[in-house]
């Protein structure tokens, strides 16, 4: 059985990741294929049951508290997905990757989305495992909201210790690397 694809869709927030992924769930459907639609459980921004882009577009996705979820949730499908499209990755951390790897270790392509870089300036954990083994990378950036260059990481507008939290607009912009300022530890 020939492994299946890895495809890991990253970038900064407001760069049209979960856009990407929805276009590519879409696509596979309308090809026949079964597609399983994972989200972190936690992500309830704007639907507790869907992904959804800041722009308003949204599909069927189940639920996942932690990474192992997702191997459990594939193996409940009455029917095989051929995909699965996972977004907010980063969400899982390095949790993501045993249950990736065992999903293209039985022939089922994945697709990951989520934020390559944290808002202090480090890489996101599981990007720095999956990358390298990805069969396509698609690096997305969007707009600097300081000087409208293209936007490289996610920068934090409200004080928290957690690495990750929920949020959008009124929490984060996108900024290029010259206008970026990290996170304080």
């Amino acid at each position: 059985m020939a492994p299946g694809r890895l495809v890991a869709i990253h970038g900064p927030m407001f760069a049209g990741k979960t856009t990407e992924l929805l276009a590519r769930v879409v696509g596979a459907r309308a090809r026949g294929e079964h597609v399983l639609v994972v989200k972190p459980e936690r992500d309830t921004r704007y639907s507790a049951d869907e992904l959804v882009t800041h722009a308003g577009a949204r599909i069927p996705a189940l639920n996942a508290r932690v990474a192992a979820d997702i191997a459990e949730i594939f193996d409940r499908e009455a029917v095989r997905p051929s995909l699965v499209a996972i977004d907010e990755v980063h969400f899982f951390a390095s949790d993501a990757v045993d249950p990736i790897e065992r999903l293209l270790a039985c022939g089922t392509s994945v697709i990951v989305a989520g934020c390559d870089i944290d808002h202090f300036g480090d890489v996101f954990a599981p990007f720095d495992a999956l990358l390298p083994r990805a069969d396509e990378r698609v690096h997305l950036r969007g707009a600097c909201a300081r000087c409208g260059a293209p936007s490289t990481h996610s920068e934090r507008l409200v004080a928290a210790t957690d690495r990750i939290i929920v949020g959008g607009a009124a929490e984060f912009i996108a900024t290029c690397a010259a206008c970026f300022r990290p996170s304080r530890r």
